[in-house]
């Protein structure tokens, strides 16, 4: 295994035993992970729905057995803690799953489809008396996102006023609908508002200009998403998920004395042969490859010590009932209130 480890990591227990719920692109990226990349954790059951899968991706790693049901996964005896990377509908069960075992887990975003279901879950989890859960929302763990949330706590520019986001894919995949532009791209821009102003977003607005011919029949693309929050700043995302040269994804803070912008490192910049430049990633799993080990990792390490960090449900839950309130601005065209229940002392 790799040696991400960070100081203290080694804890009062052994390597975490890990359960991997759902076997599609992200769980088998984890379990990879788990397995070649990162330190302390192994790899110690799959479940899927899909038995073959499961029992494929399981194959060659040493004590990992093949479950077709959650629970059972969890049920194993060198399970410690859960990771899952299922679809977003299968979540709440698997979470309330997880509480009743009482172990930790990494859920992949989202915390729950919707606002409702995410608030259920967080009543369930503020039940236990305390966290459990870690919402995978992978930019708190990337390097540049990490150094602007650092100025912006610092007041290195002063009082941020503005955020400029840019969120550009190459194209999207089949059956992507306008929602899962809310859902699935912007629900990243929406947990990095909150988390580097530590604000909460409070309305929402979706301008839609004339769509780009690259753009699926029925796809609105690009869109103009803008969110106002309690602080009084006003955030700005342009998204264009079809722009057909590769991944990009940026964030620019405009503070009273001066801005920061992250998001534009290209790697070598070359001049060769009549052409000058540098490289775009053409994915978000190529882009982001650093922050999702981090965000494993500190996830172990933590898990290890006994504690729980990083996103919590809350931010899940209101990284829904944003999305909720784009989605219904995106359909029709009105500034749209984000409504979030008062915030418990379990997320304070």
């Amino acid at each position: 295994m790799g040696e991400m480890g960070e100081t203290g990591a080694q804890g009062s227990r052994g390597t975490l035993g890990v359960a991997v719920i759902g076997t599609g692109r992200m769980g088998a990226d984890h379990v990879r992970r788990i397995n070649d990349v990162i330190s302390g954790a192994r790899v110690a059951a799959v479940a899927d729905i899909d038995a073959g899968r499961a029992e494929r991706l399981a194959h060659g790693i040493k004590g990992a057995t093949a479950y077709t049901e959650p629970a059972a996964a969890m049920d194993d005896p060198g399970v410690d803690a859960v990771l899952i990377a299922s679809p977003g509908p299968a979540h709440e069960a698997a979470l309330l799953d997880a509480f009743a075992r009482d172990l930790p887990v990494l859920c992949e975003k989202p915390l729950t489809p919707d606002a409702a279901s995410a608030l259920r879950v967080l009543e369930a989890e503020q039940k236990l008396g305390h966290r459990r859960v870690q919402v995978g929302f992978m930019r708190r763990y990337d390097a540049g996102y990490r150094t602007l949330k650092s100025l912006l706590d610092k007041g290195a520019y002063g009082r941020p006023l503005m955020l400029h986001n840019k969120h550009r894919n190459a194209d999207t995949p089949p059956g992507f609908t306008n929602a899962m532009m809310i859902n699935d791209s912007v629900v990243h821009e929406i947990d990095v508002t909150r988390w580097l102003l530590d604000e909460e977003i409070t309305a929402v607005r979706v301008l839609r200009p004339a769509p780009t011919d690259n753009a699926p029949e029925g796809l609105s693309d690009p869109q103009l998403i803008l969110f106002e929050t309690t602080g009084g700043q006003v955030v700005d995302t342009e998204l264009f998920v079809n722009c057909r040269f590769g991944y990009q994804v940026s964030c620019e803070a405009v503070c009273e004395a001066g801005t920061a912008r992250i998001g534009d490192d290209h790697g070598v910049y070359v001049n060769t042969a009549g052409h000058w430049g540098g490289t775009i990633t053409p994915g978000f799993v190529e882009r982001f490859e650093d922050a999702y080990d981090r965000q494993v990792q500190h996830w172990v390490d933590a898990t290890r010590r006994g504690e729980v960090e990083g996103p919590s449900c809350w931010d899940g839950y209101a990284a829904a009932a944003v999305c909720e309130a784009g989605v219904l601005a995106q359909a029709t065209g009105d500034r749209v209130v984000v409504e979030l229940i008062e915030r418990p002392d379990l997320y304070r």
